[in-house]
C-alpha cells in the first residue's frame, strides 16, 4: 500500500484577508503556514504533498514554497478552476466564486492513489494533529473507514471577524454522527453564535466539537464525492448559480446519513492557529515565535 498523502487546499480567494494569505510570511525567515504544515506532516510520516491552487497562482507558489521544499518532499500541484465541471455542465454567466472545498478535493483526484489527509492552507494545526491522523491512515482499514481531527469551538474563533466552521455531533462510540457547515460564527460568552437566515442567533456552547477541514479519507470517498457534486449542481444551479458552494464537510455528513461509511473523531492536544483576517496574523506570528524559542521548531525548517 502507498503511504498516506497530504492534500493542501490553497485555491481560496483570501478575500477577507485582503490578498493571497496563503503566501504571507509567518516569521523573519520567510516561512509560511504551509511550510510549518508540511514540516509537521513530514515528521509524522507523510512523504508526498499535493497543493491545490488556481492555475494562475502555481508560479507564485512554486517561487515561494515549491523550490525550497522539493529536496525534502514529493510535491505536485493540482489546479482548481471554475470550468472544471462534469460533462453536461457549464459555468453560469457572471459566476466568479470558486465552487468550494468539496470541488477542490475533486480537482486533486488524479493525484490521489492512497489514503490521504486534507487540510486548509491557512490553518496551523500543530504537530500532534498530523501524527494522530497519519497513524490512523497508515493502519490497515476498510475502504469506508475515515477520520477527522477535532477541535473545540472556543479555540477556533477570531477576534477580528466571523468564521465558518463545521459544527459536529458525535455518536455514543465517539464517531461523527452529523456535521453542518455554519458561517458567520462569532465569539460569545460561554461559546459562540451564528445567524439563522432570518437574522436570529443560534448559541453554540463551549466544548462543542468542530471541524477545521482536517480530514483523513480512504480513496473510495472520491467516487462518493463526485456523486454528491453532481447532485449539488443539479439542485443549486437553477436557484443560486453565482454563490452556492460544495463544502467538503457535506461529503462525510452525507456519507454517514446514507450509511456508506464511518468517520472516527480523533482528539489531540495540539493548539490550532488560523489566519482568516489580516489582524489574525500578529497573534499567529507571536505563537510561532514562542514555539521556536521553546525549540519546538528550528529557526530554519529546511536547512
Amino acid at each position: 500500500m502507498h503511504r498516506p498523502q497530504l492534500i493542501i487546499m490553497a485555491a481560496g480567494l483570501g478575500s477577507r484577508f485582503g490578498g493571497m494569505k496563503q503566501i504571507a510570511p509567518l516569521d523573519e525567515a520567510g516561512h509560511l503556514i504551509i511550510d510549518y504544515s508540511i514540516f509537521d506532516a513530514l515528521r509524522a510520516g507523510f512523504e508526498e504533498v499535493v497543493i491545490i491552487v488556481k492555475p494562475e497562482h502555481e508560479g507564485a507558489f512554486e517561487e515561494r514554497i515549491g523550490r525550497r521544499i522539493r529536496p525534502f518532499v514529493r510535491l505536485r500541484y493540482a489546479h482548481q478552476a471554475l470550468d472544471m465541471l462534469p460533462s453536461g455542465f457549464s459555468v453560469p454567466e457572471g459566476r466568479q466564486k470558486p465552487w468550494g472545498t468539496g470541488h477542490a478535493l475533486l480537482c486533486a483526484k488524479e493525484h490521489i492513489n492512497a489514503p490521504f489527509a486534507v487540510i486548509n492552507a491557512d490553518d496551523f494545526y500543530g504537530r500532534e494533529a498530523y501524527q494522530v491522523l497519519y497513524d490512523f491512515l497508515a493502519a490497515p482499514r476498510a475502504g469506508d473507514e475515515h477520520a477527522m481531527v477535532s477541535y473545540l469551538i472556543e479555540n477556533t474563533l477570531s477576534d477580528n471577524g466571523s468564521v465558518a466552521r463545521g459544527v459536529c455531533s458525535l455518536d455514543e462510540r465517539g464517531n461523527l454522527a452529523a456535521i453542518q457547515e455554519r458561517t458567520g460564527i462569532l465569539p460569545d460568552p460561554g461559546g459562540a453564535t451564528y445567524p439563522r437566515e432570518d437574522g436570529s442567533l443560534v448559541f453554540v456552547p463551549r466544548g462543542t466539537v468542530v471541524s477545521l477541514n482536517f480530514w483523513g479519507f480512504q480513496p473510495s470517498v472520491l467516487q462518493f464525492a463526485e456523486e454528491g457534486f453532481l447532485d449539488f449542481l443539479r439542485d443549486n444551479l437553477p436557484t443560486t448559480p453565482l454563490t452556492s458552494e460544495y463544502f467538503l464537510p457535506g461529503i462525510p455528513d452525507r456519507l454517514i446519513r446514507e450509511g456508506r461509511g464511518s468517520v472516527r473523531v480523533l482528539t489531540t492536544g495540539a493548539k490550532w492557529y488560523g489566519v482568516t483576517y489580516r489582524g489574525d496574523m500578529p497573534f499567529v506570528q507571536e505563537a510561532v515565535a514562542e514555539m521556536r524559542r521553546q525549540q519546538v521548531y528550528p529557526e530554519r525548517l529546511w536547512a
